[in-house]
């Protein structure tokens, strides 16, 4: 699958080796409290290797993706069955969609499956519904979607899987619908994981104390629950210095700049804040955008996501210190293998989890490569050359 053998040992075991390099130099500096929680941060990223926390939207154990493969032989006959997809998104404007496509498209051309659409709701359900809508008029074999409200676009999915559309899901399952019945699987990355690892990033930066403000998504979303459940769970459980003094939800759709005014009120409320935790990378550019307002350029941020933007800032050494990263590439590849299950009625896991990249300044480069499958754009490149 994608990158296929060890997809995720090199850049993980690198990021793991490199934390503890990347953030003994900041936070609280020589504490005896900080030199604890230092190789205690650094040995709870070394566990997440080869793990999955995550369960799926309705409890389901997880399955790691590198399980879900197609011998040659399975995927001689799906070539000969001349199948056609649609790839239905969310939003398709970020690094992580755009990722997902083409990892999708990359296996489906593989797979000699044509993709006859790609729609990009902007985070609208109603344009949504009307974009699955146009969709079934094409007559797909398989749809591959992130519904971007469980109820609301729940009645245009029942529809198509009614049509006897096979449909693989990313992230999120309208509510209602059963794996194996209503449609084949559901992929996302360890966003559980990825909340663990984001907090023992953030703790490292810190020395293991201090307070922290947090920004989550206001959404009923499942994946972003979890990330937001696990940087908490870690954080109250594993690290009783650090305070979380002010949480705040945002809700979109301009989730960046809700979240620069979010961190700005938290910024004023707490002339101490030592560190920030975004949910995505797009909320965490407007904590970046609030710090420097404030001139608070020592802030410590970690977020999930390696986007552009925060790429650059982690690799420059600024407020960044840290990303548990998704593999958005790896997760698309892995839905079109699942979407081959589907054409082969081969029994498929109800819940699919592609596992955690930790991210810091010195891996930022490779886990790039790792996460999307083709070299860093010219701008991170710069910044880690500086």
């Amino acid at each position: 699958m994608g990158k296929g053998k060890g997809y995720m040992v090199g850049a993980l075991i690198l990021a793991i080796g490199m934390v503890l390099s990347a953030c003994a130099g900041s936070g609280s500096g020589g504490s005896q409290g900080g030199g604890e929680q230092l190789p205690k941060a650094q040995k709870a990223l070394e566990d997440l290797e080869g793990k999955v926390l995550s369960t799926g939207p309705n409890g389901e154990e997880p399955t790691p993706a590198e399980e879900v493969r197609l011998t040659d032989e399975e995927l001689q006959k799906i070539k000969g069955m001349d199948a056609t997809a649609a790839i239905v998104m969310h939003y398709g404007g970020d690094d992580w969609s755009r990722a997902q496509i083409n990892g999708l498209r990359t296996r489906f051309e593989e797979m000699g499956i044509e993709v006859i659409a790609t729609t990009d709701a902007d985070f609208d359900p109603g344009k949504q519904v009307s974009d699955i809508e146009t969709v079934l008029a094409k007559d797909p074999d398989i749809i591959v979607s992130i519904p971007t409200d469980t109820v609301a676009t729940a009645d245009a999915y029942r529809k198509a899987a009614e049509q006897g559309v096979e449909i693989v899901f990313m992230d999120n399952v309208p509510k209602g619908f059963e794996p194996g019945k209503d449609y084949t699987s559901v992929v996302s990355a360890d966003n559980y994981g990825n909340g663990v690892a984001s907090a023992h990033l953030l703790a490292s930066a810190l020395g293991g104390e201090g307070k922290v403000g947090a920004i989550f998504h206001a959404a009923d979303f499942f994946v972003t629950q979890q990330r937001y459940e696990g940087f908490q769970k870690t954080m109250k459980e594993e690290y009783p210095d650090i305070e979380i003094v002010a949480d705040q939800g945002i809700a979109g759709p301009d989730f960046a700049s809700q979240a620069e005014e979010a961190a700005s009120a938290m910024l004023t409320a707490n002339a101490d804040l030592k560190g920030i935790w975004a949910v995505w990378d797009v909320p965490a550019e407007g904590v970046l955008a609030a710090a420097r307002t404030a001139g608070r350029n020592d802030l410590s941020v970690t977020t999930i996501d390696l986007g552009t933007t925060v790429a650059i800032e982690l690799a420059s050494g600024g407020m960044i210190k840290g990303v548990g990263a998704q593999r958005p590439y790896d997760q698309g590849v892995t839905e079109a293998n699942l979407a081959g299950y589907a054409l082969l009625d081969k029994e498929a896991p109800p819940y699919v989890a592609v596992p955690v990249l930790p991210v810091t300044q010195e891996n930022v480069l490779e886990a790039w490569r790792e996460a999307y499958n083709q070299e860093p754009p010219e701008q991170v490149r710069e910044a880690a050359a500086e």
